[in-house]
């Protein structure tokens, strides 16, 4: 009985959630809003609404600040509020906010168009970074509900139908322009790249130094020191890298360490 009010109220939550998710942002928020609690036959008080909200907001800025690491599924009573959350105008209003921060940075640098040698490069990782995931996600409805079935999500990579994550069609053109040389780092397949060309050339990323996808000797390592590999070789080429973006915490780990990373919202999965 206990666990079907349970799976009930977590619908009810559910419900209510998608029909306002995209309009949602923390800005436009009541304070002290009104909460409800019911109680079951037992005579044990369920969880107020405030209290819930209050649990899956501590989860996701957790797991954004990497304290909370290796999950592989979302809480399934906090399912509801990530797809909210990664839905909403917030999640489009933090990832401006973390592009505005990078191009007041990039004028912090020493690199300009006129002055660079050609071994300022910037690093950027690709799934939710450039290219949004969050149509694959609505499709099967699972925001991190349950284990990303890795068959069906190459699949809908090799589509090439990814929209450009909000705001870094800018950044990108802003760090090309400005003379540095771009590398776009993935834990993608190498079979992958075609259809990855097409859709980055198709929603406005163009111009990058070289496009690394993982062939069979790099999927035996961790992501985390695949990356750290890449930066590694950078480095001994001779390149100065200023600056690493991603969604995951994987794109920053391990030495070389950047002068700089730039960690875009994602509580949807985690890749070590």
């Amino acid at each position: 009985m206990a666990r079907s009010l349970l799976l009930s109220l977590t619908l009810g939550f559910l419900f209510t959630a998608v029909v306002s998710a995209r309009d949602w942002n923390i800005l436009k928020q009541l304070k002290g809003g009104k909460t409800t609690t019911s109680t079951s036959q037992n005579g044990v008080g369920s969880l107020k609404v405030s209290n819930l909200n209050g649990y899956c907001e501590s989860w996701r800025v957790n797991v954004e600040l990497h304290n909370i690491r290796d999950f592989t599924v979302v809480p399934q009573e906090c399912v509801w509020f990530v797809q909210k959350y990664m839905t909403s105008s917030q999640y489009e209003d933090d990832v401006e906010r973390a592009v505005d921060e990078a191009i007041l940075y990039l004028g912090k640098t020493c690199c300009e168009k006129k002055k660079c040698d050609g071994m300022d490069a910037w690093i950027f990782d690709i799934d939710d970074t450039l290219l949004s995931t969050i149509p694959y996600h609505k499709s099967n409805g699972c925001f991190g509900g349950e284990q990303l079935n890795t068959t069906k999500f190459e699949e809908w990579q090799n589509l090439g139908k990814a929209p450009a994550v909000p705001s870094m069609v800018k950044l990108f053109q802003e760090i090309r322009e400005r003379g540095f040389k771009i590398f776009l780092v993935s834990s993608r397949k190498e079979y992958l790249r075609s259809a990855t060309v097409e859709n980055l050339i198709e929603v406005g990323y163009h111009g990058w130094s070289n496009l690394l996808l993982r062939g069979e000797e790099e999927e035996k390592k961790s992501v985390s020191q695949y990356k750290a590999d890449v930066r590694t070789w950078l480095t001994s080429l001779g390149y100065r890298v200023w600056g690493v973006m991603g969604s995951q915490w994987n794109s920053f780990a391990g030495c070389p360490v950047p002068k700089r990373t730039f960690k875009l919202p994602n509580s949807i999965y985690y890749i070590a």
